[in-house]
């Protein structure tokens, strides 16, 4: 079932559940930490991240698990960093699920190598 469509971050992140709450809202604050390089909108009805108009990253809410999520041509040299780490991954995409950790370090080194492409 797609998510409801939402007017803006904050209508979004106001309506994640208890479960998903959590690890949504550090991802989100993480990611304005870096404001200005980065404007926060929505994009295909999810959080997205955007520098100069470009899709920099964006954040995935499902039931069991949220994605912070990047082009899958950067996020290929990633892979065993993050399957090392412990967590799964996806074509571009950090999967996190919510009875884990959030790797706080590791999604600000992601943002940071693609802040710097």
């Amino acid at each position: 079932m797609p998510f409801p469509k939402r007017q803006d971050p904050d209508d979004l992140f106001g309506h994640l559940n208890a479960v998903q709450r959590p690890h949504l809202e550090e991802l989100r604050r993480i990611s304005l930490s870096y404001v200005p390089q980065v404007h926060e909108e929505l994009k295909w009805n999810l959080p997205a991240y955007t520098r100069d108009g470009q899709m920099m990253w964006m954040l995935q809410p499902f039931t069991n698990h949220c994605s912070l999520r990047f082009t899958p041509e950067f996020f290929i040299p990633f892979q065993d960093e993050v399957a090392a780490a412990g967590y799964e991954y996806g074509a571009g995409f950090l999967k996190i699920h919510y009875i884990q950790a959030l790797p706080e370090e590791l999604c600000k080194r992601l943002i940071e190598a693609r802040l710097a492409e």
